[in-house]
């Protein structure tokens, strides 16, 4: 069951009221370039996902009938015990994700966004699931149906929707118990008492009883300790993979190489420096990463972002009814529209000259692949997108700037 696909549209509609009460405060908590980063993320988490899902769930029941040293009874003790069973294994994964660095590269997307709201939950690594469902084989071991682990991990993943906001405050006796949106909010800090705290998914004791539970005080810089400095959700996947690459070719032994990768993020042996911990931020001083592209480029993007949400949804729905071809012609797409809409809100000029070949690519695969509209439909639909998006990018190439 799509469970997180079909969620989305009550994503959207949360969404909509936080940025309602941001307004109604005088907050700003969403900021344009950020949040269409965020989804682009989202994006390409969920096109990945669909390529993965079939194969782990494979692994899983493998591992159920041939290795299961039990056969529970698919009944609500059960059910219970899934879920117990599953938010404990997801804390483990979770905290390992902040403390080895191999993790930490799949896991660190959700954490690049300076901004804290509802969007961010869905900034999620494309490929942290290759990482993440190795932890909850051993549910499958004891003899629980593979059906019930994907249905209560999907669960965890939706509960942990509602917490990634500033619009609610502490929660009273709920806090004792469960995660919340002031313990999350410690987790995305960067402040030095805030890092690696509440790995929590829905259960907090969990961070209670293993020594990592750290109460929200003054309200955290939100991000990574060194900011990402990009919209590109590609850069976004990639670019702390390369940081590891990079200092690991720099280490002097074999040895050095490999504790690259299992040691803690910050880590470097003595001879490049040490150890590089978390540095407090000073509050009068700091700024979040920003640019400034013009009006008309934010024009653009909103337009091709809405016309991207539609091409993603029919996709994520109908993958089953494209061969593997269209598949894989539609995921590369999704990831070159991404990756455009990023760099184009750092007014990069070279995005546009990508933007059309990647207009006429869609066009194309509406036409021949995209099952969106029965015939003739679908190649009226591909023609109109791909003129109206043609004139647009044109018109931007035009101008002298993209940026303010």
């Amino acid at each position: 069951m799509k469970y997180i696909v079909l969620a989305i549209p009550f994503f959207f509609v949360l969404m909509a009221i936080e940025l309602a009460w941001s307004a109604w405060s005088h907050r700003k908590v969403y900021r344009f370039n950020d949040f269409v980063a965020n989804i682009g993320c989202g994006i390409g988490s969920q096109v990945v996902s669909a390529f993965m899902k079939t194969g782990i769930f494979t692994i899983y029941l493998f591992v159920y009938e041939h290795g299961r040293l039990f056969t529970l009874p698919s009944a609500p003790l059960t059910w219970l015990l899934a879920f117990l069973l599953v938010d404990f294994m997801y804390y483990w994964f979770h905290r390992l994700s902040h403390e080895i660095n191999f993790l930490w590269a799949a896991h660190i997307v959700h954490h690049q966004s300076e901004e804290y709201n509802l969007s961010v939950a869905l900034r999620q690594s494309w490929w942290q699931g290759l990482f993440s469902f190795w932890f909850y084989l051993p549910i499958a071991l004891i003899g629980v149906d593979p059906a019930v682990i994907v249905s209560v991990a999907a669960i965890n993943t939706l509960y942990q929707f509602w917490i990634h906001t500033k619009a609610i405050g502490r929660m009273g006796p709920f806090e004792w118990l469960l995660n919340t949106p002031s313990h999350h909010r410690v987790h995305h800090g960067t402040d030095p008492k805030y890092i690696d705290r509440n790995h929590a998914g829905t259960l907090i004791i969990w961070d209670k009883l293993f020594g990592t539970f750290q109460r929200e005080e003054e309200e955290p810089f939100y991000g990574i300790t060194a900011p990402l400095a990009s919209w590109d959700p590609l850069t976004a996947n990639f670019h702390y993979w390369r940081d590891l690459l990079r200092l690991a070719k720099r280490c002097r032994t074999w040895r050095d190489k490999f504790r690259v990768f299992v040691k803690p993020p910050g880590w470097r042996p003595d001879y490049l420096g040490g150890f590089d911990g978390p540095k407090a931020k000073d509050r009068a001083s700091y700024r979040k990463f920003d640019t400034r592209a013009s009006g008309a480029v934010h024009g653009y993007i909103a337009v091709q972002f809405v016309l991207l949400l539609a091409v993603t949804t029919v996709f994520l729905f109908e993958q089953e009814r494209l061969d593997a071809g269209g598949q894989w012609i539609t995921a590369g797409l999704i990831g070159w529209w991404v990756m455009n809409l990023g760099v184009l809100h750092e007014a990069r000029r070279w995005a546009l000259w990508s933007e059309l070949g990647r207009v006429l690519f869609t066009g194309m695969a509406i036409a021949l692949v995209l099952p969106i509209m029965p015939a003739p439909w679908n190649s009226i639909i591909a023609a109109v997108i791909t003129v109206v998006s043609l004139a647009h990018a044109a018109f931007l190439i035009r101008r002298p700037s993209l940026a303010t």
